[in-house]
This record gives C-alpha cells, structure tokens and sequence, in this order.
C-alpha cells in the first residue's frame, strides 16, 4: 500500500543538507544519491536553478531540522512501510503481552534476539555490555539507563541466532543447538527456556530467492505467534537490503506487524541516506565502523547505526511498556 499523503522525495545524487536553506548555511551532513527524503515543509529561501524551494527535513541521525533545494531531488511515492518510523512506539496491544509475560515469570530485564548472520552477537548489541566498546556521547545520553536495565543480554548468545538461520530454520528442533537446547526443542523454545526475556528483537534477512515472500510472510507469523503466547513482546525489523528484488520481504513485516498491533523497527529506513545506502559492494553486507556515536564520521557507516536505533528501539519499546495503557 502507498504511503498516506505526505512530502515525500529522493535525492538525485548527493545532497548537502544544511542548516539553513542557503548554500552558506553550515553543512549538517550529505545525503547519498537515491535517498528517501520525508520533508515537513517547503519553505522560501535561496534561489537556486530558478526556483527558491527548499524542503526542510528532520533528519533522524542527528536528530536536527535541515534544509535541501528542492532541485537535488524528484518527487516520490513510497509505499507505506518505507516512510513507518525507525524507532516505533508501544501501543496497548504490547503492553497486555507484556503485562501478561511479567505473569507467567519472563524476566523485565532480559531481551532476547532472533535472527541470522546480522544479529551475532559479535557485531550486533554485545558493545553496550563492554563500556569501552561504544560512546554515546552527550546526544544518546539518555540510553544509558537502558543499556543498565538489560546488562548482560547484549553480549548473550542467543540460542536463535545463527549464521544460517531463517525464518523457516528457527522453528525447526534440527537446527537446534545440541548442547544447550533439549530434544525436540526449536531454536526459539530453546531460548525462552533459557532466557525467559519480556522482549525479543526478530530480525530476519535471510531467505531463499526461489521461495516467494507470502512463504517468508507465513514462518514469520508463527514466529510471532510463539512469543506472544509466551508473553514476550517481539520488535520486528525491516532488513536493509531488497535482493528479492521488490521489497516483498519487508512488505510482508509491515503486514505482520500492523496486524498484530506490535513494534516495528524500521531499519532500512534508517540507512537510506548513508553511502550507498548503507550496504557494501553485494548490496547485502553492512557496512563496518566502531560504535562511537559521538562522531560524525563513523555515523555514515550502517554498523554503528544499526546499534544505535536498535538501542533506540528496544529503549523506546522498554519505557513504553512501563506506561499505563491509553484505554485506562
């Protein structure tokens, strides 16, 4: 479905975007060619090509109001997952799952993570339980508290995660691990087993090219069913890549997550104004900077991103869990 009316652009080629709509005004950062942009406003200001159209923009990575001429881009029509927010928020819906998982014994500070090569713990999230490994700088401060409530789950190795996992592959015993999971246990009663989380990150990019995206959409579903019946609140995420070749796959986790009333995370969306839109040469793996949020430079490479707005995610998800709900 299309998204609903709005501003919506992408860049042409690079793109400065500045802090005032001049060419003088100082640079906040470039956004790389192809890039969605998702404008608040058009507004007067220099004239450039014949035109004084600027598009003021939010930009979520630095968290500030910027400005491009218009001319750097062309209008677009995104479909409705493209434009969702990179960090969701919590709706009723989540916290009954929530509330009724604190029933049953899961544990409020243990988060657990489903997914492939994308989400081991060498690269993904282990950082914030080694101080020394990141730097949120006085911008992210605020997640620190955060980064305590769920000490010690971001280094854990999740007994669903895996190399070469998918989504099919975690609700079968036969990929299970022999040394930590029962017989006849899947990946994912094994790490409920284990971990007794009140979240769980699913994060799914693999998937066979010749298997159409309605087979993805269907094992996705019962992995969420599975962790809603438990009473762990799943944050599913959009992947960054589209090597299906029409987004079909982080179509059918919109689907899924709408449909379910859950929190979505939208990854892809976070990486669109990166180089290269955040993927290496394949057009599959991330690319790779330390975790120092703090500094401009390495922001512009997926791997420190992707830590952050999971961070942001799972924070944002956490605190909201912890409201009452809205109906009350």
């Amino acid at each position: 479905t299309e998204a609903a009316d709005g501003l919506y652009y992408h860049t042409i080629g690079e793109a400065n975007l500045r802090e005032c709509p001049e060419v003088t005004c100082p640079l906040i950062r470039t956004y790389w060619g192809n890039a969605l942009v998702v404008a608040d406003d058009i507004v007067d200001g220099e004239e450039l090509n014949d035109t004084t159209q600027w598009l003021e923009i939010y930009d979520d990575l630095t968290e500030k109001t910027g400005y491009i001429h218009i001319t750097l881009t062309e209008e677009y029509t995104p479909e409705a997952w493209m434009v969702a927010p990179i960090v969701p928020q919590v709706t009723d819906t989540a916290r009954e799952i929530y509330q009724r998982g604190l029933e049953l014994g899961n544990n409020m500070n243990h988060f657990s993570k489903v997914g492939d090569c994308q989400n081991v713990s060498s690269f993904f999230l282990s950082v914030f339980d080694d101080p020394t490994d990141y730097e949120l700088g006085d911008q992210f401060g605020n997640l620190q508290s955060t980064i305590q409530n769920f000490d010690g789950s971001w280094s854990r190795d999740s007994a669903s995660v895996d190399n070469g996992f998918n989504v099919a592959s975690v609700l079968s015993p036969l990929w299970s691990d022999p040394e930590v999971c029962n017989p006849n246990e899947n990946p994912l009663e094994c790490e409920y087993r284990l971990n007794q989380p009140s979240i769980v990150i699913v994060s799914m990019e693999t998937w066979w090219a010749q298997r159409p995206a309605e087979e993805y959409e269907d094992y996705m579903r019962q992995i969420v069913d599975f962790w809603i019946e438990h009473g762990v609140v799943p944050i599913l995420s959009t992947k960054a890549d589209n090597l299906e070749g029409d987004y079909g796959l982080n179509r059918a986790i919109y689907k899924i997550a709408q449909e379910y009333d859950i929190p979505m995370w939208n990854f892809w969306r976070a990486i669109q104004t990166l180089p290269g839109n955040g993927l290496s040469e394949d057009e599959f793996h991330l690319t790779f900077a330390r975790n120092f949020f703090d500094d401009p430079v390495r922001m512009e490479y997926s791997w420190p991103v992707r830590n952050l707005t999971a961070l942001q995610a799972i924070d944002a998800v956490y605190q909201g869990l912890q409201q009452p709900a809205e109906s009350s």
